[in-house]
């Protein structure tokens, strides 16, 4: 359920909210929001009207969330991120993902990205990360081809070395 060996760094946190449109959001999903440092810097970027609904699939991290950060705007619920059309309430205007896609089962993956690309309003952004190792691994290269499928433009930053493990940042827009 946890696919990361240690919490994401300020900075690829940053990497991540960077130029997806958060400022002028309506309503942001975020996919696996473990410890909250995505909801933190994603909470700093959306307008005051705008609704951020963090999916976690594992209830104590949920509990956790829920507990430390009281902002209005925020509503954490217990679930999976494939069920994201069932917790956000009309188009999404971005996606943030924390979510480990390259240990995930495959079907799993692909049918959560099909949910995603489909719940983004048109122009909508996804955004997650990778981490450089495991980019060159056949479930990295699967993620990577799996978003080139689904969504007509898909860039990847430059490494975050101050995260641990190193990583980098796809941003995605939906058609």
């Amino acid at each position: 359920m946890t696919g990361a060996v240690a919490a994401s760094s300020g900075r690829l946190a940053a990497a991540m909210t960077h130029d997806i449109g958060l400022d002028k959001a309506r309503l942001v999903v975020e996919l696996g929001p473990g410890t909250g440092v995505f909801t933190e810097a994603v909470l700093r970027r959306i307008p005051p009207a705008a609704r951020l609904v963090a999916i976690e699939l594992n209830a104590d991290l949920a509990d956790r969330l829920a507990a430390t950060h009281r902002d209005g705007r925020l509503s954490v619920v217990h679930g999976a991120a494939a069920d994201l059309a069932e917790f956000a309430d009309g188009p999404v205007d971005a996606v943030v993902s924390g979510l480990p896609w390259t240990v995930m089962p495959a079907r799993t993956r692909e049918h959560t990205l099909d949910v995603v690309a489909k719940s983004l309003a048109p122009g909508g952004r996804f955004t997650t990360f990778a981490y450089t190792h495991a980019a060159w691994t056949p479930p990295g290269r699967a993620l990577a081809a799996a978003l080139r499928d689904r969504f007509p433009t898909v860039e990847r930053t430059s490494t975050v070395w101050p995260n641990v493990p190193p990583a980098f940042v796809y941003r995605a827009r939906g058609s």
